[in-house]
């Protein structure tokens, strides 16, 4: 991953990269769709507000506990197999979530869809890893993260106003429908694509001496460090978005959608700004500006302005986001190369996990704090998060 240029930047990419992105895009519709619902959520089943996060917490915390499991699966049986099965649980998960007037059913579908978007996401930047090399893989995997942004961005968006005429069952019904659909438009276009097969017969030695070669480079401490970080102080605050609204009187679901949404626009920001942005200031500048970006904003979200405004500090939070995990995204692709499935899934594990803690220690920090000195301490670890991966992280060829 060079730092001074990209060779070939605007070479052809394979064209199986669109199915990955489709694939990425329907997984990503569902992962934070009960977001902007949550405050009719927790009305209807009688719950607080802090306790309907929770639903956000489970998906979060099955995804992640899931990653090296799915993780080996996808380097033993095959990546494309795996992600088509995993929409279609996905897709059911939600339809049965729609269907349950329990908080306890509710959950356990929530975790359901925790293992069916865990074995999507991760196994598309792995699979795009192994399409594409090092000199171009940052490139490749921005055009596959658009298709998760844009999933978040209408996610999101669509929620919101499904939302508000069909309530948050609709919602659930809607994005399970969809990912069942894509999950059989996935597995159509995976037909014709000329990818590696696995191997025939499963070796548990290879799984071994791929969790071997992880943990014995020295970036992978940091990396997976970083994400988990990235997870718990940014993605971690999303449940709360819609209540902090609540409180400045702003009660629309759509409009808590769109605030959302202005994070993954933030995300198609950098996708659309990579190949310039990668040769002119370099990886290190990158993770350095993301970390500045992202603590700034949560700093003016702290303060409550009015939602237009935390529409913009949620766009500049998303560019900011994605200069910095974009990049350990690809530390993280080269962590190994026989096992990177299993690298990208433990990658996943991480930042999940702070996906789960992050609700519950916000929760916890504005309820004895406060939300103004909570959001300042988050952000002033995102802040020094940027230098610190910057001056640690270097660049090494896979040891296998």
């Amino acid at each position: 991953m060079p730092e001074d240029g990209i060779a070939g930047a605007n070479s052809k990419l394979p064209p199986v990269l669109y199915i990955i992105a489709l694939a990425s895009f329907a997984a990503a519709l569902s992962t934070r769709a009960l977001d902007p619902v949550l405050p009719h959520l927790a009305e209807d089943l009688q719950v607080s507000i802090a306790t309907a996060a929770g639903l956000s917490a489970a998906l979060a915390f099955t995804f992640a506990i899931i990653q090296p499991v799915l993780g080996a699966a996808a380097d033993l049986f095959g990546k494309a197999r795996l992600m088509v099965v995993c929409l279609m649980l996905l897709g059911l998960s939600n339809i049965l979530g729609a269907m349950t007037s329990s908080y306890t059913l509710l959950l356990a579908t929530r975790v359901l869809g925790g293992i069916g978007a865990g074995g999507v996401f991760p196994v598309t930047l792995s699979l795009t890893s192994d399409l594409v090399g090092p000199d171009k893989r940052q490139i490749a995997i921005s055009r596959v993260l658009a298709g998760a942004m844009t999933g978040n961005l209408l996610g999101a968006t669509a929620s919101g106003i499904i939302g508000d005429f069909l309530g948050w069952r609709g919602v659930l019904a809607v994005m399970g429908l969809l990912a069942i659909v894509a999950s059989v438009a996935v597995a159509i276009g995976f037909k014709g694509a000329a990818l590696a097969k696995p191997a025939g017969k499963v070796d548990l030695g290879v799984l071994r001496d791929g969790y071997r070669t992880i943990f014995a480079n020295p970036n992978t401490l940091i990396v997976f460090s970083a994400v988990f970080i990235e997870g718990c102080c940014v993605l971690g605050l999303f449940p709360y978005v819609a209540s902090f609204l609540f409180e400045l009187g702003v009660t629309s679901l759509s409009i808590a959608g769109l605030v959302l949404a202005c994070f993954a626009f933030g995300g198609l920001f950098y996708t659309a700004t990579i190949s310039t942005l990668l040769p002119r200031i370099g990886v290190n500048w990158m993770m350095i500006s993301g970390g500045c970006l992202m603590a700034a904003q949560l700093v003016v979200i702290a303060f409550g302005p009015s939602w237009q405004v935390q529409g913009v500090s949620f766009l500049l939070m998303g560019w900011g986001f994605y200069l910095l995990h974009g990049s350990l995204q690809v530390f993280s692709s080269e962590l190994s190369q026989d096992a990177r499935a299993t690298a990208m899934s433990l990658h996943s594990f991480f930042f999940f996990m702070g996906q789960t803690v992050g609700p519950i220690a916000y929760g916890m920090g504005i309820s004895n704090l406060g939300k103004l000195p909570t959001l300042l301490v988050a952000a002033a670890i995102i802040l020094a998060l940027g230098p610190i991966c910057a001056r640690f992280l270097r660049q090494t060829a896979p040891a296998d």
